[in-house]
């Protein structure tokens, strides 16, 4: 029991970190592209955005032969600035494949249920009709 309230604990931590640092989190150019992938209409766009991981790792090689060369250490902390937002363009493709699969998935099924549900509700206009006179 002891584990589990302290796995709690930590999640409601992160939770209110995530939520505080929220503002400054839509400053950085790869979580808007991120959150922009994600919504139904850039799903389709995960793949080419990972497109947008060249850059970082060119930068990430240049970043380290310029450190390896006598550069100031502090790059370093750029380097893995770097390094992390490529894998997250990375990322972002597959990602973005499965969750356009499960929303196109969820938008058959939708549209499967509202056509089951007009075929068995029946409208007047299919309704029987008998034709000739009545015997």
């Amino acid at each position: 029991m002891f584990f589990s309230d302290r796995v709690r604990r930590r999640w409601r931590q992160s939770e209110n970190t995530a939520q505080n640092l929220e503002p400054v989190r839509r400053l950085f150019p790869t979580n808007r592209i991120r959150d922009a992938v994600y919504s139904r209409r850039g799903l389709k766009w995960g793949v080419p955005a990972m497109l947008l991981a060249a850059p970082y790792i060119a930068a990430v090689k240049l970043l380290s032969d310029h450190i390896e060369q006598g550069g100031p250490g502090w790059l370093h902390l750029v380097v893995l600035l770097c390094a992390w937002n490529a894998l997250k363009m990375l990322w972002l493709g597959p990602m973005s494949l499965i969750a356009l699969a499960g929303a196109r998935h969820r938008e058959h099924a939708q549209r499967r249920a509202v056509r089951g549900e007009a075929e068995g509700r029946g409208t007047p206009d299919d309704a029987p009709v008998m034709v000739g006179g009545a015997s």
